[in-house]
Parts: structure tokens; C-alpha cells; sequence
């Protein structure tokens, strides 16, 4: 779709909203979204580029009020997702992607749209665009990065200059992984150094985090389709379902299981790899190699029937 020039001249009563609603709060925006991101970070705004996407909507007489309404849902989102995601970690990352540090709001115009309303992307000279759908400027202003889209926008991105290099993994992944595996794992080391009645600190869980995602992103459509969405959920599963099965098989009350078990996995290592092809089982399975018990799938099947990977662990004995 082709853009609208911008007005040369707004109307008395929008420019006086202008001044009254965005232009005399724009500073103390500025300093809200700087606190809430940890660095400071600018808002740069055209409201007379804005304007002709008004339509008979909000922004025609209020586009002052309009932008400043953007504004703040952006501020309450980054705050929200950030809470949710570890505010400095989260902080760290976007301000790494979103490298110049500038907000804008912008036309999405993408063919077709991205967004039913509206939504957000990254530049590529790293600025973070809150984004319109053309015909509904000031529609559902509040949820434009909000964490479903913030989060595949941030994913999309280019890493910008200031990026740990040596981080494979993308935004989505390490994300996830911080929700669903870092804040849970510990719970099932503990319980699998319980049942072999060893201090937990002498308990190995290794997913090799790198390795499993650049063979899952090498597999492109042969992994499915979700699997960098849930990369660290689906790792947590496949490890909790190993605790599962080392109970069910009564590893902390057998006394012959347990020895066996120590004596097969003698390093006390626990360990996540991506195969070209399982032996024995069609999905996941188990498999000890040196010492070290081996929770494996193919690119292909990874993530799916996790609760069964274990299931064979005795005859592994």
C-alpha cells in the first residue's frame, strides 16, 4: 500500500491537542520509558505523518491525546513483559536489539498486514516501531507490544552491534529457556540426586542448549513448527520425565536399582542430544554411553511424547 503524504498543516484544534496532551508530557514519557528499560531512550514521533491515517477515529480531533495513549501502553507493556521475563535480563536483551534506543510510532504497511490492529517491529537501524494497521489509527492502542508480539518482533530482529556474539541461541529460545527450564530444573536435579542419594551438586543435568538448537534450526521444516517457541519447556519435560521414571522404577528404594543405575551412569552425568536416528524407540528414548545416560530424540520428533524418553530406562540397566 502506498503512504499518505504528511499534512502540511494540522487543524487549530488537533495542533492545540498536540501541544496540550503529547508535546507538554513527551519528556516526562521519555524519562517513564528510560526507567522502565534501564537506559536512556527517545520518542520520536511526527504527529503531521500520523495524522492523514486519521479516518473518522480517535485521532482526528484528539491526536495528540491518540499518540500519548500509544505511548503509555508501550511503557505498561515493556514493564509487564519484563516482569515476567526478569526485568534485567530483558532489559539487557532489547536494549542490545533495540540499539539506538528510539521509540516511533509508525505505519505498519506490510502487504498484507502483520497485525489485525496494530503490532511492532525493530528497524534495522534498531529502533523499536510501535506499528497502526492502516484504518485504525487509536485501535486497541494499549496492546501493540504486548508479549505475543513484542517478543516474535524482538525474535525477528537483527542482534545489533552490541549482541553477545557467542549466544547462538535466538531471543525466543533463551527466553523460553529463562521461563520454563532455568526456573524449574533445579527442582528436578534435586530430586534425582535424592534418589540416587547424592548431594545435588554432584548431579550433572546437561542439556547442551547450543547444540540441540543448531540442529533443530539446521532441520528447518523437518522440526516442527513450534519448536523454538518451547525450546526450554520441552527440554524441562524431557528431564522431568527422567526424574519420573527413576521413581517409578523405585530408584530411591531399591537398593539393587539404585547401584545399578550408579554403576551405568557412572559419571553421574544427565544429558539432552539430538540423534539422526534412535534405536530402539520412535519418538525419544534412553540410551547409556560411557558412563553417561543420554535422553535423545531426532530433530523431527523433538518435543513430542517427552514423557515417554525414559520409559525403557531399566532395560538400559
Amino acid at each position: 500500500m502506498g503512504r499518505l503524504p504528511p499534512a502540511d498543516k494540522l487543524p487549530l484544534a488537533v495542533r492545540k491537542n498536540v501541544r496540550d496532551e503529547w508535546e507538554n508530557n513527551k519528556a516526562d514519557l521519555e524519562r517513564q520509558l528510560s526507567e522502565v528499560l534501564g537506559t536512556p531512550w527517545t520518542i520520536d514521533i511526527n504527529p503531521n505523518s500520523i495524522w492523514p491515517y486519521h479516518g473518522d477515529g480517535y485521532a482526528k480531533d484528539s491526536l495528540g491525546s491518540c499518540i500519548k495513549s500509544y505511548i503509555e501502553g508501550a511503557i505498561f507493556q515493556l514493564k509487564y513483559v519484563g516482569g515476567k521475563l526478569s526485568l534485567a535480563d530483558f532489559n539487557n536483551e532489547l536494549n542490545a536489539i533495540c540499539h539506538a534506543h528510539v521509540l516511533t510510532l509508525d505505519l505498519e504497511d506490510s502487504d498484507p498486514p502483520r497485525f489485525s490492529y496494530g503490532g511492532c517491529d525493530v528497524t534495522d537501524d534498531g529502533k523499536l516501531r510501535i506499528l497502526f494497521v492502516e484504518g485504525y489509527l487509536g485501535t486497541n492502542m494499549d496492546y501493540c507490544l504486548q508479549d505475543s508480539v513484542l517478543i516474535p518482533a524482538l525474535n525477528a530482529a537483527p542482534p545489533g552491534p552490541t549482541a553477545d556474539k557467542s549466544n547462538p541461541l535466538s531471543f525466543l529460545a533463551r527466553i523460553n529457556i529463562r521461563l520454563e527450564y532455568d526456573a524449574k530444573i533445579d527442582d528436578v536435579r534435586r530430586t534425582i540426586a535424592t534418589l540416587l542419594g547424592k548431594p545435588e551438586e554432584q548431579v550433572t543435568l546437561n542439556p547442551n542448549f547450543a547444540d540441540t538448537f543448531a540442529k533443530l534450526r539446521a532441520a528447518g521444516s523437518n522440526a516442527p513448527s513450534d519448536w523454538e517457541k518451547n525450546f526450554g519447556e520441552s527440554m524441562y519435560r524431557y528431564f522431568d520425565a527422567l526424574a519420573f521414571q527413576m521413581k517409578y522404577i523405585k530408584v530411591g528404594e531399591d537398593d539393587m536399582v539404585r547401584e545399578g543405575l550408579l554403576e551405568a551412569v557412572s559419571t553421574n552425568e544427565y544429558a539432552f542430544r539430538i540423534v539422526d536416528k534412535l534405536r530402539y524407540e520412535s519418538y525419544c528414548e534412553v540410551v547409556v554411553e560411557d558412563g553417561v545416560l543420554y535422553l535423545q530424540s531426532t530433530a523431527s520428533t523433538w518435543g513430542i511424547n517427552t514423557d515417554y524418553v525414559a520409559s525403557k530406562l531399566m532395560d538400559q540397566l
